[in-house]
């Protein structure tokens, strides 16, 4: 019986008595094996090329990233951000897949991982940062199993300082959104700024998940489920809406949204509005500010929101909520009517 070994490369050589010889090699780069194909040391000597190739490595960095995409815990992650580790994995391993685990404990390897993140930060501190969070976060991983003594990147602080704080989508943001954009793209706004959710929770959200009063969901980012109860400009959009499938939110086609076209799509009617510097994401964002306008407390944001209490605290302090002027107002106001009461 013929096997079909796959991955074999020749190489074709004239040797210096002119004749020409044949080598076969297990791939491309390859260990050369021995005999002609066909014959049982050819075989073996593939079988061994084959078990040395899939075996993992020990003692290095590779073998920790190999074993935390194997892991329950990355299975756990959203299958965007999966893709998104991933990236910023072959990007570690390309420059430390050989680093030696024991070298770990040295005091110099956060200096060394600290320049690399300083290197890649020249072509953006976003992704720079992003990448030592990748690496930080299997490092705590593998120390939490026993299979390293230290994480180096424990704790390395950011060199991206970028803000949102004043990306709040106002009134008119919205009604100049509404006028000019196409009707298909109505409801996600009116869903982004109601709920508070994320923009990939919500293009995946079924009709199912809507009962008429309630919308209940678990966010594929931290796995929390939150019930959000639909304010009356949502259930006018929502119960108005022709269903044309299980999800709540299709393109001109009919079809569910991918993530880059949704993006394009929201992007081309921002501009045809006249908005700029907003993103969809920005939405999430606005609706804690409007709900802290609403003198909504920090646990009624939360629990809509489905931030933690710490989350909601350190948005309203620095990351959204900016200084709105109403918020000065309606303190005056609350200071005017009690001292209104007490003379």
């Amino acid at each position: 019986m013929r096997v079909r070994l796959r991955g074999i490369n020749s190489v074709t050589k004239r040797l210096a008595d002119g004749r020409s010889a044949t080598y076969w090699y297990a791939w491309k780069g390859g260990p050369r094996l021995q005999g002609e194909p066909g014959a049982p040391e050819f075989m073996a000597s593939y079988n061994a090329a084959v078990a040395s190739k899939v075996r993992p490595p020990q003692g290095v960095l590779l073998s920790i990233m190999q074993g935390y995409q194997a892991s329950a815990d990355f299975g756990r992650l959203a299958k965007r951000t999966r893709a998104d580790y991933v990236e910023k994995i072959k990007v570690i391993e390309s420059k430390f897949g050989d680093f030696p685990l024991t070298a770990l404990t040295d005091r110099r390897t956060r200096g060394v991982f600290m320049a690399w993140r300083d290197e890649l930060a020249t072509r953006s501190r976003r992704q720079a940062d992003y990448a030592w969070t990748v690496f930080a976060r299997i490092l705590s991983w593998a120390m939490n199993r026993g299979l390293i003594a230290a994480n180096p990147c424990e704790k390395g602080g950011r060199l991206y300082r970028g803000s949102r704080a004043d990306k709040i989508w106002t009134t008119d943001d919205e009604v100049a959104f509404l006028k000019s954009a196409p009707s298909h793209l109505h409801l996600p706004l009116l869903l982004g700024l109601w709920t508070g959710q994320r923009q990939g929770d919500l293009l995946r959200l079924p009709w199912s998940a809507y009962d008429g009063r309630h919308i209940r969901l678990r966010q594929s980012k931290t796995g929390v489920r939150v019930v959000v109860p639909v304010g009356a400009p949502l259930k006018v959009a929502l119960d108005a809406a022709t269903k044309h499938g299980p999800i709540i939110l299709v393109s001109t086609d009919k079809r569910p949204w991918t993530p880059g076209g949704f993006r394009a799509s929201w992007g081309k009617a921002c501009n045809k509005a006249g908005i700029a510097g907003l993103t969809f994401n920005d939405l999430r964002g606005t609706a804690v500010t409007r709900l802290a306008l609403a003198e909504c407390t920090e646990a009624e944001i939360a629990t809509l929101t489905g931030h933690t209490l710490r989350d909601v605290r350190s948005i309203l302090d620095a990351h959204y909520l900016h200084r709105d002027p109403a918020l000065a107002e309606n303190a005056i106001r609350k200071l005017e009517k009690r001292t209104e009461s007490s003379n």
